[in-house]
């Protein structure tokens, strides 16, 4: 199992929501978050904004063709141009080793 973790733009997130889930990955959850990339936020005139608003979504996929294509959805319709700009966000993939369902105890997705 892995986990995806996107982080995105927020007006981005109900359209790359709606594509996943017509994937078949229905299954997401949504965080705000605040952040920076590399370029350590905006400056506008003199003031610098450092902590700038974005969604984190997250979710666990069971196969490595699973990652690909919501990497893939992701990256499409994360973008905000034809070569993307920054602050469109970033996509981490960590290994999940076990996942359990509270209700029923059950093991795995």
């Amino acid at each position: 199992m892995l986990m995806i973790r996107a982080i995105v733009r927020p007006e981005k997130t109900n359209l790359i929501l709606a594509e996943l889930n017509s994937a078949g990955f229905p299954a997401v959850t949504k965080m705000d978050v605040v952040g920076r990339g590399k370029q350590r936020g905006v400056k506008v005139g003199e003031v610098v904004y450092d902590e700038i608003p974005k969604e984190m979504l997250m979710l666990v996929v069971q196969e490595e063709k699973d990652k690909d294509d919501v990497i893939s959805i992701v990256s499409k319709y994360a973008k905000t141009g034809e070569k993307g700009a920054f602050g469109d966000g970033k996509i981490f993939v960590t290994p999940v080793e076990e996942a359990y369902t509270i209700s029923s105890g059950t093991k795995g997705l």
